[in-house]
């Protein structure tokens, strides 16, 4: 029966896709090098290690919605899942590599994206948890199939810069606010009422009156 290990070899943005993602390269090995790999149907669900990197004074104030107040990170920082994920590895025998896609969100009401927006520089700790099915060919050409065991996993390092790169690919010097739609359209109007050409203009300016009616400390 076939021993798949794992490892995460790098990480780049998708060039290939309309929305963001990642890709990362997997590479894939089988401690019997002699069988020959049908298929493997694999299953990844990768996790955020939060608490395994330190963080500056500025990435605690961002972060501080997520785990509250740094004092109590000792509890609350706990691993974040961020997605799961299927990918169809073709055939090989001994080694391979492969390209495995990760969607990644800018919204900020989701908690992946807000941890990723709070971190300003360095690596986010990476687990990834394997399963699945292997197909293979046994020793009279035999088609069989078995389980990925529940244990295998790889770790990765992912550059934050590697993360900045695929935003900036998607929306260049831009963040996504989602609003709801009544909302939206007040501020729209007052947009329109007010005269600016853009949302930007619109939101500066409210920006700009709120500070010159804050009271003085």
């Amino acid at each position: 029966m076939p021993d798949l290990s794992f490892e995460i070899m790098g990480a780049s943005p998708a060039r290939d896709m309309l929305t963001p993602a990642l890709s990362f390269d997997l590479g894939i090995a089988n401690r019997f090098p002699e069988q020959s790999i049908h298929t493997v149907l694999l299953r990844c669900q990768i996790q955020i290690e939060v608490a395994r990197r330190r963080y500056t004074a500025a990435e605690q104030s961002h972060l501080r919605e997520l785990f509250d107040d740094p004092s109590r990170w000792s509890d609350t920082l706990r691993p974040m899942t961020w997605a799961i994920t299927s990918v169809n590895v073709p055939a090989f025998r001994g080694s391979t590599t492969h390209s495995l896609a990760v969607p990644c969100s800018f919204d900020l009401t989701v908690a992946t994206a807000k941890y990723f927006h709070g971190i300003d520089d360095g690596e986010v700790p990476l687990t990834f948890l394997f399963s699945g099915t292997v197909f293979f060919h046994d020793g009279s050409g035999a088609l069989q199939v078995a389980p990925i065991s529940w244990n295998k996993e790889a770790r990765f390092r992912l550059p934050v810069q590697t993360w900045n790169q695929l935003m900036d690919l998607h929306y260049p010097n831009a963040a996504v606010l989602q609003l709801r739609r009544d909302v939206f359209q007040e501020l729209n109007r007052f947009r329109m009422t007010s005269g600016f050409a853009t949302f930007d203009e619109t939101i500066q300016s409210m920006l700009a009156l709120a500070e010159r009616e804050r009271p003085a400390s």
